[in-house]
């Protein structure tokens, strides 16, 4: 038996494992001192870049996520593939998604965007000084480019039009810097 918390883990079994994701199932003692189950889903590391130029507008994907079964407009995101740094990532993800090379990046920090049953640590970046390039899309996105004055996706943020957990925290942070400047 091991300590997590105030949990005690008696056995886990491993329940299902792609180069995606993982699920395990641990036997446990609950923190009221009975015994139980609990279920983690362990997602590949990721990260999300908000693009935004000179003049003030942001560059976003419209896109169908299978998950939801509908199209999202976010920030750029994708997964840590392995050997790869967080930045390096976020610098493939920004040019194979909407064909942009950024020379400025600045970090925003790593969030969790889901703490109960799944973990999913997630890099976030702005990026800028921008340039643009070709896509170079996987095989299973089909991305629109969305264009938009940096207060219009804050308001979408706002109004639930923009609902991506990660896409949120990037423009709401940018939004608090320029209310109250301090270093990211």
């Amino acid at each position: 038996m091991r300590d997590h918390g105030p949990w005690k883990i008696r056995n886990t079994d491993r329940i299902y494992s792609d180069p995606y994701i993982s699920v395990t199932k641990d036997d446990v003692v609950r923190p009221d001192g009975h015994d139980g189950t609990h279920v983690k889903v362990f997602m590949k590391p990721g990260v999300s870049v908000l693009a935004m130029d000179d003049d003030d507008f942001v560059y976003l994907t419209n896109e169908f996520h299978y998950a939801i079964g509908k199209e999202s407009i976010e920030v750029v995101s994708g997964g840590i593939e392995q050997g790869e740094s967080e930045q390096w990532t976020a610098k493939r993800e920004l040019k194979e998604e909407l064909g942009i090379v950024a020379n400025i990046w600045q970090d925003l920090g790593t969030i969790d965007p889901f703490t109960t049953i799944i973990e999913s640590p997630t890099r976030l970046f702005v990026a800028s000084d921008l340039s643009f390039t070709d896509t170079d899309p996987e095989g299973t996105e089909q991305i629109e480019c969305i264009k938009l004055p940096f207060d219009q996706a804050l308001r979408m943020v706002m109004d639930g039009d923009i609902f991506h957990a990660p896409s949120c925290v990037a423009i709401l942070k940018v939004a608090m810097h320029r209310l109250q400047p301090t270093d990211f």
